[in-house]
């Protein structure tokens, strides 16, 4: 049986035909069915998720009404350890709850667990497999929400993007990935990388899901999504196809994807024109490079001064390495370009409501330990646009293909509405 929405099960609980506890104990009961080929769980206590349910269904009202949220796992919870997939901080239990938790909990959300990521959301996968084929990667760095949100055990779950870690895993996975305008979430309590790029994300399974969702997060009642399937009336949008200076990192499956998509919604009135960098900005991913190289390995100067033996060789040998390369007169002009980027960025929208654009290089890779290419979600994030991605099919091995809906800065409600045209006529 397909599994309820959030919204599905909120509206549920709301008529009384479900409650809180059922439904936490039905994802109890799928994480134990799949749990073993999955493993989207670093931390899971299925009594506790079962007494927050159980206590939801006393209290009522919220806006999440008992809905289970997985908390990727560098985002702090007061009562449950906050690993960072590093034995740095394994079994360490915080002081308190990250920003976007504490909301949750004031929602009446039942903070389900926590998810596996890359250590500490940058390289070193942990042991998530894709739940479309378990020989495959689900992306990274938000590996266990988004596999976890695919494999129906939990409607909801956080992940956090510095380069593609929301918007790449939710593609490989099939699910609708969200990440905002920057600055807009609160990130108090979650592992800083990069303090001028990171972004905590949403995945779910619907946009309805996501506009909820984050409602929560903003701590203001739910945007209504300003189209619906059906409505005659809505204008089509204008979207700019937006190939970037790194079109030739597509693979076959997602060119014709993103081209088939232009095609169809053309023909159902959108108005769709090519839309591209100005020249200065062909290499302005060489730019985010130099700023979060600069910032993380300040960021993990803890980590590498006290415990450099229990980072991994991947992490002490890539971006920590590259980082200590990078000057600071490189940051500083890197940092001078992002900010007239995002002008410019700004300005492709007075012809365009969206634009589309890859969501990943194509299916996700064969094996786990390489978590895929975020080079079509590095550009957006120093951006700092809105951004999601839709499940669009599958491509040629049979693994899902997401494309990618970028929006104006402050836009996200019209990204959303317009991403739910797209929607629709998609189909």
């Amino acid at each position: 049986m397909k599994p309820l929405s959030a919204t599905e099960a909120v509206a549920a609980i709301e008529a009384g035909t479900l409650t809180s506890e059922k439904l936490v104990r039905d994802c109890l009961d799928r994480i134990a069915e799949r749990d073993g080929v999955v493993k989207a769980w670093a931390h899971l206590d299925p009594g506790k998720a079962i007494a927050q349910a159980q206590a939801a269904d006393a209290t009522k009202g919220g806006l999440l009404r008992g809905i289970p949220v997985g908390i990727k796992d560098i985002i702090d919870t007061y009562d449950m350890p906050t690993g960072h997939n590093s034995p740095i901080f394994e079994g360490k239990v915080p002081f308190g709850d990250a920003a976007c938790v504490a909301l949750c909990r004031t929602a009446n959300a039942v903070i389900m667990g926590k998810t596996v990521t890359t250590e500490f959301a940058n390289r070193h996968a942990g042991a998530t497999t894709n739940p479309h084929n378990a020989a495959h990667t689900p992306g990274g760095s938000s590996s266990g929400s988004a596999a976890a949100v695919a494999d129906g055990q939990v409607p909801l779950a956080f992940g956090t993007q510095t380069g593609g870690s929301v918007i790449r895993p939710a593609a490989y996975c099939g699910v609708i990935g969200y990440k905002p305008t920057y600055g807009d979430f609160n990130r108090v309590g979650i592992k800083m990388q990069c303090h001028s790029v990171d972004t905590l994300g949403l995945m779910a399974r619907t946009l309805d899901d996501i506009a909820l969702f984050r409602g929560v997060v903003l701590k203001l009642p739910p945007v209504a999504i300003g189209y619906r399937r059906g409505d005659h009336k809505a204008s089509a949008p204008r979207i700019g196809f937006c190939r970037s200076p790194v079109w030739d990192k597509a693979l076959p499956d997602t060119v014709a994807l993103l081209d088939r998509a232009a095609t169809v919604l053309s023909s159902k009135g959108a108005s769709i024109v090519d839309v591209s960098f100005a020249p200065e900005y062909r290499d302005i991913i060489d730019d985010h490079a130099a700023i979060t190289g600069w910032e993380s390995v300040r960021n993990y100067a803890d980590e590498r001064l006290r415990n450099p033996d229990k980072m991994s060789a991947e992490i002490k040998d890539g971006p920590m390495k590259r980082g200590l390369a990078v000057s600071f007169e490189r940051y500083v002009a890197a940092q001078r370009k992002a900010v007239a980027f995002r002008a410019h960025v700004d300005s492709l929208f007075d012809k365009v409501d969206v634009l589309l654009t890859p969501s990943a290089p194509g299916e996700a890779p064969e094996g786990i330990a390489f978590t895929g290419d975020p080079v079509f979600n590095s550009i957006w994030t120093l951006a700092h646009t809105p951004c999601v991605t839709l499940p669009a099919g599958t491509g040629s091995k049979g693994l899902p293909l997401g494309l990618q809906l970028v929006g104006l800065r402050h836009a996200d409600d019209r990204l959303f509405s317009t991403a739910a045209w797209v929607a629709a006529h998609l189909d």
